[in-house]
């Protein structure tokens, strides 16, 4: 694993030997991040169940203005910190349930969700943030799923866009609705 572009591009992320973290490819995370290419610099982002971090990791070194890191595990959060450290970036790190987390939290602008596969965690995880609705207006949530699962779409003024399939792995994008233009499918586009 690896930071793709940015002011950390190349450096390598560490994993933790013999743990149940399940890191995003580079071959996903690139394709992911050609989606939202544009949708980066400048945001809040949430990494939920963040495991290594390096979704939010390369967020901050494409030009993020913040991340938070958020896991239930110490030791994913160590290995966060480490990481953090390594590419020369800040972020908050915060040792939580992510429902808990979600309803005391602030406003982003992109969150990822990517929970455990077999966890059923995704349709719960949206439900809280459609419900608590800490996504900013045009902001976008993007979801890691086994590719044979089924997202569900989100009440408004949530929207489920395209989905992506590489492989075994699915990505949903949903955006908050505001001031994009409605006949868009992709996020930066106006």
């Amino acid at each position: 694993m690896r930071v793709i572009t940015g002011t950390a591009r190349g450096r390598k992320l560490k994993t933790p030997a013999g743990y149940d973290i399940r890191p995003t490819t580079d071959n996903v995370k690139e394709a992911l991040f050609n989606i939202i290419q544009f949708d980066v610099e400048g945001r809040r982002v949430l990494d939920l169940f963040a495991g290594t971090g390096q979704l939010g990791i390369e967020c901050l070194s494409r030009g993020a203005a913040s991340a938070v890191f958020v896991d239930q595990s110490r030791e994913a959060l160590r290995i966060v910190g480490e990481n953090l450290k390594a590419c020369g970036l800040q972020g908050k790190l915060c040792q939580m349930d992510a429902l808990r987390f979600l309803q005391q939290a602030e406003s982003f602008d992109l969150i990822f969700v990517d929970p455990p596969y077999d966890a059923n965690l995704y349709i719960s995880v949206l439900k809280c943030i459609n419900s608590v609705d800490i996504l900013s207006e045009g902001g976008i949530i993007v979801c890691e799923a086994r590719s044979g699962e089924s997202l569900p779409a989100m009440e408004s003024p949530y929207r489920k866009g395209k989905e992506y399939r590489y492989g075994k792995v699915k990505i949903a994008i949903y955006t908050k609705e505001g001031n994009r233009d409605e006949n868009c499918d992709m996020p930066g586009q106006l």
